[in-house]
């Protein structure tokens, strides 16, 4: 891995560091940094504890989680994927632990415990990677595996339409299209503690495989003839996204253009190697998230923007203006 800026991490860190502080002291009632220091020292007020630790601090570290995650994924599904539009929703795994969510909205499961509309999200997540691995069968070949998750991904939000055409009432349909325009507005440690395992593992898994991704960059036979177990690699991606970003998704709903953007912005910095550009898509996703969260508390609305439409906003002229960028290049 090979960073052409040797600053890029660092400056990562601290744009990380610096959105996670924001976070905490920013909002509807701002936190000054002294009232910060003693709700953590076990000093402050009862009403800034109640702020920090209950509603910003979760708030924070799911920002932190799911931006990176996506990130991360997104960086993977493009290099192993050798195709710069790939992002987490192409194996199908956002669309199916959307349909997970929905499904514990529609039958009012999510009212049983805080924790099983997110352990459903992973669920159906795991369950279409399944699916998956049945319909791409034993082929190697990226373009079957993209061609499944299209499938998996149209069935999946086949079902979440279904659950929007048959809810029984407004107010039942209104709460499904809040959860699928994603937010991390109200969420607790309970959320937290059930996303993280999922996000650690993936990312885990996503990290541990960029040597393969820089041997793909020769085609398929010449990372087989460098010793490539393309099988495997194919199998730690596919659970690396399902886990990760089913884990994701399920706590802060649909958030999209985050593992489509980010890598692309962070890969002109790099020697373009897709192993050099993992943890900074890891950071930059984490970091663009974090930013974007604080954004929704600032800008005045009658009621808060959802973070997902935010993201789309941002990420659409963003995408467009890189996009012009590397015609140029060509």
């Amino acid at each position: 891995m090979t960073v052409r800026h040797p600053l890029l991490l660092p400056m990562l860190v601290a744009l990380l560091l610096l959105g996670a502080v924001g976070s905490l002291a920013l909002g509807v009632v701002p936190l000054s940094p002294a009232r910060i220091l003693a709700v953590l020292t076990g000093h402050g007020d009862e009403t800034a504890r109640a702020i920090l630790l209950d509603l910003r601090l979760p708030r924070m570290v799911l920002g932190i989680a799911v931006g990176g995650m996506l990130g991360l994924a997104g960086a993977s599904l493009q290099g192993y994927l050798r195709n710069p539009l790939a992002e987490p929703s192409v194996l199908g795994a956002s669309n199916a632990a959307a349909l997970g969510a929905v499904a514990a909205l529609y039958f009012g499961l999510s009212q049983l415990h805080p924790v099983v509309l997110p352990l459903l999200a992973i669920l159906a997540a795991l369950v279409a990677l399944g699916v998956l691995f049945l319909l791409a069968g034993p082929a190697e070949s990226p373009l079957t595996l993209i061609l499944a998750g299209i499938a998996v991904a149209t069935l999946a939000g086949a079902g979440i339409s279904l659950a929007l055409n048959l809810s029984p009432n407004p107010f039942a349909a209104m709460e499904i299209m809040t959860w699928l325009m994603g937010s991390l507005e109200n969420r607790s440690m309970a959320h937290v503690l059930v996303a993280m395992p999922c996000v650690a593992a993936g990312a885990a898994l996503l990290l541990a495989d960029g040597r393969t991704l820089d041997a793909l960059t020769l085609g398929e036979d010449g990372a087989q003839a460098l010793g490539i177990d393309l099988g495997g690699a194919r199998l730690r991606l596919m659970l690396g996204v399902a886990i990760g970003v089913g884990g994701a998704v399920a706590v802060s709903g649909a958030i999209g253009f985050v593992g489509l953007i980010v890598p692309h912005l962070v890969r002109p910095l790099t020697d373009r190697s897709p192993s050099a550009i993992l943890l900074p898509s890891l950071l930059g996703g984490a970091a663009l998230l974090t930013f974007a969260d604080i954004a929704v508390r600032l800008i005045p609305t009658s009621s808060e923007l959802k973070l997902g439409v935010l993201t789309a906003i941002l990420g659409v002229p963003v995408f467009l203006v890189h996009l012009m960028r590397e015609r140029r290049l060509w």
